[in-house]
């Protein structure tokens, strides 16, 4: 446990604030360019309530980590956390979307972690909507969001599984 509380808090939420903020903005090009080239959005209708947990569950981040102690141990797995978010993005690239964008004729992507598991991008989520809170020993966050995060997982990955398996068909 480090106590160097507030600053370092803030700078950790810095971070995942301007990467989640970064992210929306890469994905929001990357979704018009596949609209743009023929792609179709399956699984709309839950689309606000990923947008509505992730916005409050950082949103609680900021209310209650700010000068918790931080768990270096919790906070080294994040990273790694990290590590794995980073080669997902990479190994997507443009067709990276927060959305469900399917583009008919193309191929699922087979390298990086995709080649290991089928949507690495969710087992990052899932780590990051746990772990981040667990850094600041916030348990009941982590536990609350966890379990709100399965709830919707429970509907996108079998609405984006469907959408690509009739795609390839």
């Amino acid at each position: 446990m480090v106590d160097a509380a507030a600053p370092l808090a803030v700078a950790i939420l810095a971070y995942v604030t301007a990467q989640r903020l970064f992210e929306l903005v890469v994905a929001a090009r990357n979704t018009r360019r596949l609209l743009e080239s023929g792609g179709y959005e399956v699984g709309a209708g839950h689309y606000p309530a990923i947008v509505a947990l992730h916005a409050a569950w950082l949103a609680a981040l900021w209310i209650f980590s700010p000068g918790r102690p931080v768990d270096l141990l919790l906070l080294a797995l994040f990273v790694l956390v990290q590590l794995l978010r980073f080669w997902t993005l990479a190994s997507i690239g443009r067709r990276w979307t927060t959305r469900i964008i399917v583009l008919p004729g193309e191929r699922l992507v087979a390298t990086g972690p995709y080649r290991f598991l089928p949507h690495p991008n969710y087992v990052v989520v899932v780590c990051e909507i746990f772990l981040l809170p667990a850094v600041f020993g916030l348990w009941a966050i982590a536990i609350l969001f966890s379990l709100l995060n399965a709830a919707v997982l429970m509907i996108r990955i079998p609405a984006e599984t469907s959408a690509l398996q009739r795609t390839r068909g």
